[in-house]
């Protein structure tokens, strides 16, 4: 296990960058694969009804995780300035106030999910073939929260020391662990929904106790004594100015994926489990163009603590040139692979699996643009600043959507699957160009403040 912090700002940066990244986006397909096993399981086992009701909870899960997670951002930047610049005590604190942080946070959405999740779900007229399904899965799922929440701070804390493997390799053993339970409650017990969310639960469990244990094996600053546990006021604050608008942003990012998740429960359980089958798809090549969002925030944000402002801007062409080719490469290879891939997940309804290629048609092409999208927010978050992108998205991501659904959705000729996946591609295009722009600005206001 690697347990000193790994240097950011000296080397070659394209080779430390490819090398850094890989486990990162090993771990995010891990984690959709096992997701993937998920569906998979139930559609072959239980049904499209059951697929389509796991698919209806994703928007509504990320809506309410996604600013909890802001934080763990939040502390993973902290992290990465304090190492930047030497400060150990800043670090060592930090690492103590985000594992309470977490826990808090975690229990926080246990509530929530278990007291609210039917109303939400509800809300967003989810098909009523498939409300108790999915209302089920929501509630098992989220008493897997405070660890999942441990494991994503935890993970932001190794990423930002250098260490990308040990997320991967814990991410892993919980996902074997995840299969193995899926095949058990849903085959043997014939759990349905429910067998699958309460394996996710135990297997998150897992995954967090192992990166509790990673953080107390190392050897630097970032090393974690349960008995030395404490919010400290000064990096709680620095956690939150950095992590709570990054929350914001992810959520609000989510309320407009929750309000087209509405929008398409309206065509009916059909169009709505093909829906859910191409989001799936389309989430492997997602999580691997956001990992080039983590790597550039770690990079940008040790080498701004350290003063080295010329390493960031080479960082930022090495990245947004890394993340085009990668979506570009993937988002066409799963188009050319939709049908096969589709009909993995829908064994009993070639209709749905017509509607999720519609899906992947008007996705895919376009995906390096969110891609793009995420670099250049890791970037502007890298530097300390996370308030700007927040209110970029709001304006760019949310608004564009929100204002295509109430305004251009509402036109009968536009009134169809395909005009809502359209905003999709508008809404990346105009962020990525307005983030771009502020992060250069930004840049040059910090390199006058060197001279």
């Amino acid at each position: 296990m690697q347990s000193k912090s790994s240097d950011m700002c000296e080397g070659p940066l394209v080779s430390k960058i490819i090398l850094y990244t890989i486990p990162i986006i090993l771990t995010g397909v891990l984690q959709l694969l096992f997701n993937a096993a998920d569906l998979v399981v139930v559609g072959r086992c239980c049904g499209s009804n059951s697929v389509g009701a796991v698919g209806a909870t994703g928007a509504l899960i990320n809506l309410m995780v996604n600013l909890f997670i802001g934080l763990s951002v939040g502390a993973g930047v902290t992290v990465a300035h304090g190492i930047g610049s030497g400060r150990s005590e800043d670090v060592h604190r930090t690492v103590h106030t985000a594992i309470p942080t977490a826990l808090i946070c975690g229990a926080l959405l246990t509530v929530v999910g278990l007291l609210f999740s039917e109303t939400f779900l509800r809300l967003m007229d989810t098909p009523k073939e498939q409300l108790s399904l999915a209302a089920s899965y929501m509630r098992i799922y989220f008493c897997g929260t405070i660890a999942s929440m441990l494991y994503n701070f935890g993970s932001a804390i190794l990423r930002a020391a250098g260490d990308t493997k040990s997320p991967l390799y814990y991410l892993t053993a919980a996902g074997f662990l995840n299969v193995i339970l899926n095949l058990i409650f849903v085959i043997l017990f014939h759990m349905d929904v429910a067998g699958v969310a309460l394996a996710t639960a135990i297997s998150q469990t897992f995954s967090g106790l192992l990166i509790v244990r990673a953080l107390m094996k190392r050897e630097d600053a970032c090393r974690l004594d349960l008995k030395k546990l404490h919010i400290y006021g000064r990096q709680l604050k620095r956690i939150l100015q950095i992590g709570f608008p990054a929350g914001i942003q992810s959520s609000l990012f989510a309320v407009s994926n929750v309000i087209i998740q509405s929008s398409i429960n309206f065509f009916g359980p059909v169009v709505n489990t093909g829906n859910a089958a191409a989001q799936n798809i389309e989430g492997f090549v997602y999580t691997s163009m956001n990992s080039y969002s983590q790597t550039s925030l770690n990079f940008t944000g040790q080498n701004y603590g350290a003063g080295k402002l010329d390493r960031i801007k080479k960082i930022m062409w090495i990245c947004l040139i890394a993340v085009f080719c990668t979506g570009m490469a993937m988002g066409l290879t799963a188009l050319f692979f939709g049908r096969p891939l589709l009909s993995i997940y829908i064994t009993d309804s070639e209709e749905a699996i017509k509607y999720g290629m519609v899906r992947m048609t008007n996705i895919m092409i376009p995906y390096f643009l969110c891609g793009l999208m995420d670099v250049t927010t890791g970037l502007i978050r890298g530097l300390g600043s996370s308030v700007l992108p927040m209110l970029i998205t709001v304006l760019g991501v949310v608004g564009i959507r929100l204002g295509w659904i109430y305004i251009v959705f509402r036109i009968p000729q536009y009134h169809s699957i395909k005009s809502l996946y359209l905003s999709y591609a508008i809404s990346w295009l105009a962020t990525f160009g307005v983030e771009l722009i502020v992060f250069l600005i930004l840049m040059r206001k910090l390199k006058k403040q060197q001279i």
